[in-house]
Parts: C-alpha cells; sequence; structure tokens
C-alpha cells in the first residue's frame, strides 16, 4: 500500500489502461461527485466491503480515495491484509481532487 500525490496518482491511472480506480465514501458522497469510471465500495460498510473486494481481480491495480484520505488508508490497509499486492491512496482525497468530476 502506498499514499501518493494527486499529480502521481492521475498519471499512474492514465498510463495503465488495467487500472481500478475505487471510492470508498458513501453512496450519498458518490452521488455528489465522483472521479470518473470509478466504482462505489463503502468502506464504513465492513462486511459488504469485504464482500465486494473478495470479488475483484487481486492482480490489478487500485486506485483509492475518499474525501480525505483518512478513509482511503484505511481501505487499502485491509485490501493489503487481503492480498491485493498493487494499491495506491489519494492524499488528501476527493476534497482535494482538481481534475475532472462526474455526478
Amino acid at each position: 500500500m502506498e499514499s501518493i500525490s494527486q499529480e502521481k496518482w492521475r498519471k499512474a491511472v492514465e498510463q495503465d489502461e488495467k487500472a481500478k480506480i475505487l471510492d470508498v465514501r458513501t453512496a450519498d458522497d458518490y452521488e455528489k461527485g465522483h472521479i470518473p469510471n470509478a466504482i462505489l465500495i463503502n468502506v464504513e460498510n465492513p462486511q459488504g466491503f469485504m464482500n465486494k473486494i473478495n470479488q475483484l481481480d487481486k492482480q490489478l491495480p487500485y486506485y483509492v480515495y475518499c474525501n480525505s484520505g483518512s478513509r482511503g488508508e484505511q481501505a487499502c490497509m485491509v485490501m493489503d491484509f487481503n492480498g491485493f499486492p498493487r494499491i495506491y491512496n489519494l492524499e488528501g482525497g476527493f476534497e482535494n481532487w482538481k481534475g475532472k468530476i462526474e455526478i
């Protein structure tokens, strides 16, 4: 697990066609705006979060974000513990995001 800057995170996502973006906020937060192509998996619902990550391909790179970075870091630690080798947390989270947003 690694926390990386917005610039490094964005470049990595753009350059890796296998990259998957995970939004670990609530559904309400997601509906107010999210990074394009983000998959919603709410880390605040532990059982649902575990069920959904267990369906993911562990060999793909996952770029994770929450609102400020702390829930994203928590999600990354859980994923790391569960055998995901390439997970990256967005430092500062969505509230500091300067890129495109979908609503």
